[in-house]
């Protein structure tokens, strides 16, 4: 589940880093993501060696994430222990990601969202930095700015590693993918 706001006006915000790897994973796998109004994304499915994928965008905000997911697990009889969602991390910098099991929000409103939804902390999440906005901009004015141009060839290496970091996920666990994916930055 990539995290993002729907609505072109939001594509290339810092917000919908999640989103837009979801796109590339699926441009990967050659899967088309359809509107799916029972489960308020689009969605599409692959096969992966020997797992079936679903692969998913909401088309709720950022803060009613949880209402997709949760429509999303029922709908394909998942639990949350099946669940990866990709989102952004302002307290992450830049170039740097980081793939966990569980934990909390950290005041991450789409993932606040899905754990009021679900009920539990226990899914995997993956995390892309966004880095803190500089100047006393505001948090929530920042992530829904673009990259500047010169950040966005990391922010493609970044994508690039997030999506092989997902294939990961789904063919060898999180904890194989952990120890893969958390110690690398491309800004070292």
């Amino acid at each position: 589940m990539g995290l993002g706001n729907p609505g072109l006006i939001y594509s290339g915000s810092r917000h919908n880093i999640g989103s837009a790897i979801v796109k590339s994973l699926a441009v990967s796998l050659k899967v088309a993501l359809k509107r799916d109004n029972s489960v308020l994304s689009s969605v599409g499915a692959a096969k992966l060696g020997q797992h079936n994928i679903v692969l998913a965008l909401p088309r709720t905000f950022m803060n009613l994430s949880g209402k997709a997911v949760s429509a999303l697990l029922k709908k394909f009889k998942g639990v949350p222990s099946d669940l990866l969602v990709v989102c952004d991390d302002l307290d992450l910098e830049l170039g740097r990601m980081k793939i966990r099991p569980s934990g909390s929000s950290g005041g991450h409103r789409g993932l606040v969202s899905i754990i009021e939804h679900l009920g539990t902390q226990n899914f995997s999440r993956l995390r892309i930095g966004i880095g803190r906005p500089k100047n006393a901009v505001d948090a929530a004015d920042y992530v829904l700015t673009g990259f500047l141009r010169g950040q966005r060839m990391l922010v493609q290496e970044v994508k690039e590693d997030a999506v092989n970091c997902c294939l990961s996920w789904a063919e060898k666990g999180v904890v194989e993918t952990m120890n893969m994916f958390n110690t690398r930055s491309r800004n070292e």
